[in-house]
């Protein structure tokens, strides 16, 4: 299995990482993964959309022991200063911090342009000044915007269609760049839909998966934008971590400076979304009854449907998910029904 030969890998090897946006939801499970393996972690976050509970958490799931090999910085991926500080003998930067949100990108591009390009700028040159060994960040499956066709392939994108979209874009464009010009090897990652603990239920800006499990828990009205039919390719976090480890890992001289889709390579509709989560919740709890949800209308910026090709990913980077949707909501719906209730 794939998650064995990375755990042999990281017990033989103890490397120094930089995770930004350790406090968010992606960032602090890298981050528990690394330290249970006994890794060495640094982390960056300005706690503007992460949060202080769920570093907590990691503390109290690793234990005292290997917390000691956790050095936080709170601080903004913008400042330049603590960006060159944060990555100084650091082996590998796993890249995670942004504003995130197609509709937030819309409501405020400023702020999205500057925590997600001057921001990812300032990490690059940071990486080519302290000699890190590889960059791996978070792409984003908005950058395919207006290309019609499915599966999604790396090589065939079309036009953003939100200020979000054209950041992801042109953070894959500065590590092609600073690649070819000063020699810094870089794998950039298109997230589609990752969902698992630890992710917001709240706020105007919350992921679909942990925002209904919230609202159908607590009965309240679910809203889906369009008709439902509207598809997405769901990854649970853990295909994530694995990703994010094989690339910083890899000894493959090919897979290195290119892009890759991370994904489960299957597309679900939010009616089926929504059935899924109801029923899951509904073998937790006997006594649960779910409600119909509420139609409103299709939301600017989003595209229809998306789904990925991952034959690049498995060929390049031996990358293997191992988490469908269905296992996933599982295991996500228990935490979130665990923590929910606290």
């Amino acid at each position: 299995m794939i998650t064995n030969i990375i755990d042999a890998h990281l017990d033989e090897n103890c490397y120094t990482w930089l995770i930004t946006g350790v406090a968010g939801f992606i960032g602090s499970n890298l981050l528990e993964k690394l330290l249970q393996s006994g890794q060495k972690v640094i982390g960056l976050d300005n706690f503007s959309t992460g949060k202080k509970s769920n570093l907590q958490e990691v503390e109290a799931i690793v234990g005292p022991v290997k917390w000691n090999n956790f050095l936080f910085y709170q601080g903004d991926i913008c400042d330049l200063s603590i960006c060159l500080e944060a990555s100084k003998d650091v082996d590998f930067i796993l890249h995670q911090a942004a504003l995130g949100s197609v509709p937030r990108s819309i409501e405020d591009p400023i702020k999205t342009n500057s925590a997600n390009i001057d921001g990812f700028l300032n990490l690059l040159f940071a990486s080519k000044e302290n000699k890190v060994k590889r960059f791996v960040f978070a792409a984003s499956s908005s950058t395919y915007g207006d290309h019609p066709d499915l599966p999604k392939i790396e090589e065939n994108i079309g036009r953003p269609l939100s200020p979000y979209a054209v950041t992801k874009y042109v953070n894959e464009l500065y590590a092609d760049v600073f690649n070819r010009t000063y020699g810094i090897d870089y794998i950039g990652l298109r997230y589609f839909n990752i969902f698992g603990k630890r992710q917001d239920p709240d706020g105007a800006y919350a992921a679909v998966i942990p925002k209904w499990i919230s609202a159908i828990h607590y009965h309240k009205e679910v809203f889906i934008n369009g008709d439902g039919t509207t598809s997405r390719d769901f990854c649970y976090i853990e295909n994530a971590i694995q990703i994010n480890l094989l690339s910083a890992l890899s000894t493959n001289k090919n897979a290195l400076n290119r892009i890759y889709n991370v994904a489960y390579g299957e597309r679900n509709s939010l009616n089926t979304l929504f059935s899924l989560i109801s029923q899951n919740i509904s073998k937790k709890i006997p006594s649960f009854l779910a409600s119909s949800p509420t139609f409103k209308s299709f939301r600017p910026g989003d595209v229809k449907h998306s789904l990925a090709d991952i034959t690049k990913a498995k060929s390049l980077l031996g990358y293997s998910p191992l988490f469908d949707i269905h296992k996933g909501l599982e295991e996500t719906i228990q935490w979130y029904l665990k923590n929910l209730q606290k």
